[in-house]
């Protein structure tokens, strides 16, 4: 199935139905009043989150969702039927927004959240409503009121404790590969990557994690080159980014230190809040260098680096364990209650 992360789509609310004013007008009951009955709610629209759902591409093609209109009341106390609520069904992880103001609407972050979008009409009055005793014969009703409308805008963010980030051609793909099932394509060309892979990696018999990789970062992503500005939004629900570092280039011009620093920058520059999250260095293909401690020291003097960093092949599996155990104890030790109450709009 094709990735779809961004999508734009109208909903509508059903309209309500209309009260109705009307006479009882049996043979033997002289002077019976009023008995028009109110008109039926008009249908709401919903969003509900669905773990089984994992991408837009529904909402790119159907884009207007329409609630039905709540039924006319009738005679003899009759109400009319409320009109039918429309849900749509979301991939956990998708942020809503109103196209016009750009506030958020929902934020579906677990399965079964259900949220209002757009709320149907309240049925009108029937004359029923407005008998008193000096008004007996009232002809007086209201009309249902209109549903509500809006544009929105859809943003799917995948839901992953650990996030790959990296150049082209680092080996985030291969890395996914081994501490996980993820099969992401692998190739020796740049943006084999297109769209964002999720594997869950065990630690142990009941300790998992959900890891995410995204297509390349270059220079300029937070403007839009290259692809990876386009998922950059996938990691913001991350807890901890592993910064992949190509320890052996195969461009013999390639400067390791000046690409980690244009990376952080792009991150600096696309989200202050994900450029503040936990990050460490993650020095890859070690296999190709037999000076790769060597450059390793160089690189961390270059970049005065304090945090965590590893040394891996992650086309071996040398090193890899290591960095999913210490990832393992750090969403551990920071891991809260994961409860959510249901938010209305």
């Amino acid at each position: 199935m094709k990735f779809i992360d961004e999508a734009r789509i109208e909903v509508h609310a059903g309209k309500g139905g209309d009260g109705v004013a009307s006479f009882r007008r049996e043979k033997y009951v002289p002077r019976g009043g009023p008995d028009g009955g109110d008109g039926g709610r008009g249908g709401s629209v919903w969003a509900v989150a669905d773990r089984n759902v994992n991408t837009l591409i529904d909402y790119r093609y159907a884009r207007i969702h329409r609630a039905s209109d709540g039924e006319n009341g009738r005679s003899s106390d009759c109400y009319g039927k409320a009109g039918r609520d429309v849900e749509l069904r979301m991939p956990v992880g998708t942020i809503v927004r109103d196209l016009r103001s750009g506030e958020p609407v929902a934020d579906l972050a677990t399965d079964g959240e259900r949220v209002l979008l757009a709320r149907g009409g309240r049925g009108g009055l029937g004359n029923l409503h407005f008998k008193s005793s000096v008004n007996r014969a009232p002809r007086q009703f209201t009309r249902g009121e209109a549903g509500e409308s809006r544009e929105l805008a859809l943003e799917l963010r995948v839901l992953a404790d650990v996030g790959l980030l990296g150049l082209p051609n680092a080996g985030k793909s291969t890395f996914i590969r081994a501490v996980s099932s993820a099969k992401p394509k692998v190739a020796d060309y740049p943006f084999t990557t297109l769209s964002p892979s999720l594997g869950v990696v065990r630690v142990g018999h009941d300790a998992t994690f959900v890891i995410a990789d995204i297509p390349g970062l270059i220079e300029g992503a937070a403007e839009g080159a290259g692809l990876g500005h386009q998922f950059l939004r996938h990691l913001a629900r991350t807890r901890l980014l592993l910064h992949l570092v190509d320890i052996a280039p195969l461009d013999e011009h390639a400067q390791p230190v000046r690409d980690a620093r244009a990376i952080v920058r792009e991150l600096r520059k696309y989200d202050e809040a994900l450029y503040r999250k936990p990050r460490w260095l993650v020095f890859n293909k070690i296999d190709l260098a037999a000076d790769a401690d060597e450059r390793i020291a160089a690189f961390l003097r270059a970049m005065r680096w304090k945090g965590p960093w590893f040394k891996v092949s992650a086309l071996t599996g040398e090193g890899c364990r290591e960095v999913c155990n210490a990832a393992q104890r750090f969403l551990a030790a920071g891991r809260e209650p994961a409860a959510r109450t249901r938010r209305a709009a």
